[in-house]
Formats: structure tokens, sequence, C-alpha cells
């Protein structure tokens, strides 16, 4: 019943309190403004504007003023969720699900120039790169990197590269810990450090070369993955990082491989819906172009 020009001719009347201001404010004659009013009133049977200079509103309008007030901003909030502008804000924002180490690596830089041209802002969530298509699934996020490289239905899926991963510890922990080798015995006793209980990378690993399983050796969960490397630096443990975020350690001595069986390259896949917004399409596009290099 309440036809959408019939209502914007009554909100604007009663914001306005003028025919003649609402008529411009829609761009259309104040007797059109009065012809749309009349008939939202005639199908409501209730008059809604007394005609004063200025213009008042009636007990019956301030009801339907409140309702029609409160579904437009309900309307500009879904606008905002899916499409990811506010219509008082010139920027853009998009929900990014990703894994940590992408984030602390390659993900920021490759992608700055862009957020900054297409005025985007981003919302980050953070999960495990075998947890974050979960994310998307849910509606939670606009796009994703993920392992997963099978889309869901709706999205597609675009393979970005790989990311280098291996087992590395310092000298003088390697000296105290490892001085007759490194066997099943001898992990039993050595700390490690782990990124959370979802971090699967190190804990397959283990599992598949020595048969250990998380709850046979100590564990150091560090949820950062700056503080994730700075523990191993500062001798807490050995662990499993990508080779993007310690380069220069690696070369410097300051860390050493100590598992070369247990290298491991992860593909990473850039997901995200069929039907994008421009900034998205721009965001996938820069995406793909960057990593050819950076992962690969």
């Amino acid at each position: 019943m309440l036809q959408s020009k019939h209502s914007e001719a009554f909100l604007a009347v009663a914001e306005t309190g003028s025919f003649e201001l609402a008529a411009a404010r829609l761009n259309i004659t104040a007797s059109a403004v009065t012809l749309r009013l009349q008939t939202l009133e005639k199908q409501l049977g209730q008059v809604l504007i007394i005609r004063e200079r200025p213009c008042k509103v009636t007990q019956s309008g301030q009801e339907v003023l409140l309702f029609l007030q409160h579904h437009r901003l309900m309307e500009q909030n879904l606008i905002q969720n899916l499409q990811g502008q506010r219509s008082n804000s010139q920027f853009f924002k998009l929900n990014i699900a990703s894994n940590a180490d992408s984030l602390a690596t390659w993900l920021l830089s490759s992608i700055q120039k862009t957020l900054i041209q297409e005025k985007i802002i981003i919302d980050l969530k953070i999960d495990d790169q075998s947890q974050t298509h979960h994310l998307l699934e849910a509606g939670l996020v606009n796009a994703c990197i993920s392992t997963e490289s099978i889309p869901m239905k709706g999205c597609e899926a675009t393979l970005l590269g790989k990311m280098s991963y291996r087992m590395v510890a310092t000298p003088q922990f390697i000296q105290h810990y490892f001085q007759h080798g490194i066997h099943r015995n001898a992990l039993r006793n050595t700390p490690t450090v782990i990124f959370n209980d979802k971090d699967h990378v190190h804990i397959q690993t283990i599992q598949q070369i020595y048969g250990l399983t998380a709850n046979m050796y100590p564990c150091h969960f560090i949820p950062s993955s700056t503080a994730f490397v700075e523990a191993i630096l500062l001798n807490l443990g050995y662990g499993m990082v990508p080779d993007l975020q310690v380069k220069k350690e690696l070369a410097n001595g300051k860390l050493v491989e100590i598992m070369p069986e247990a290298r491991l390259e992860l593909e990473l896949y850039w997901h995200h819906w069929k039907q994008q917004s421009i900034q998205l399409e721009c965001l996938t596009k820069t995406l793909i172009e960057q990593t050819q290099s950076l992962l690969n």
C-alpha cells in the first residue's frame, strides 16, 4: 500500500515543511506532490499533513513518518552491507578474510595503491587459510584468501600463487636441544611455537614425519605472525614460518632450517562472489597481477 513515490512525497513534505521545497527535492511540480500525498492519504484513510505554513504532521502522520524513516534507514544499511558504501561517505567498505601469514608478508603492500585510488577501506577477518572460505560461505566477507581450490556455488576461485614454509630455529636453540640430532624422542622434550590450535601446517607436518601428535610435545601458542617469529628468535622454540617473513634471518644466520624434509608449499586462492562491485573487481585484478611475481 505504501507505494514508493507516494511515500517519498509525504516524507519530503514532512521533512521540509513545504510542498514547494518537497517538489524541489523530488524534482517534480508542487501539484504532483499534492496529488501523490492525497493518494496516500486516501489509501490509508487518514489525513497525514495539515496544510499550513509550515506544514505540520498529524498524529497519524507521525506514525507513518517514523515507519518510513526507519524503513529508509534499514534500506541504507542494507545497501551499505551489499555494496560497501554509505550515502554520506566517498569510501567503499569491503570485508576480506585472510590468513595471518599473508597479512604479515605481502597482502597490504600488494593492494595499497588500489585501496587509495579506489577509496576502499577494508575490514579484515583473520583465520587459518583452511578456514577463511567458511566466512565467505556464511556471508560475513566479500572475498577471502584460502587454500581451498574449489569455489562454492555462486563464487569464483583464482590461484594467486604459493607460499613456501620451512621449519626453523636459532643456532643457540639447536645447540641446546638438538646436540644429538633431530629425532622422535628429542622432539618429545623440545618446545615448539605454534600459531594456534588451527595451525594444521605445523601439526600435520610433525605428525607425518615423526608420528607425533600435538599433545605429545610441549607447545607455545602465539597467535601473532610477528610475535611468532620473535618467539623463535628468542629461543622459545622452533617453528614453521613462511620464507617471505624470514628471508633476512635465514640469510644472516640468525635462523637455520632444521628439517628440510618439512618444507611445504601452500597454494593460495582468491575466492569472491561472481557478482562483484566495481571496487572489488579492481581489488581482485590488483591481487592477481601483484601475486604473479610475489607468490610464484
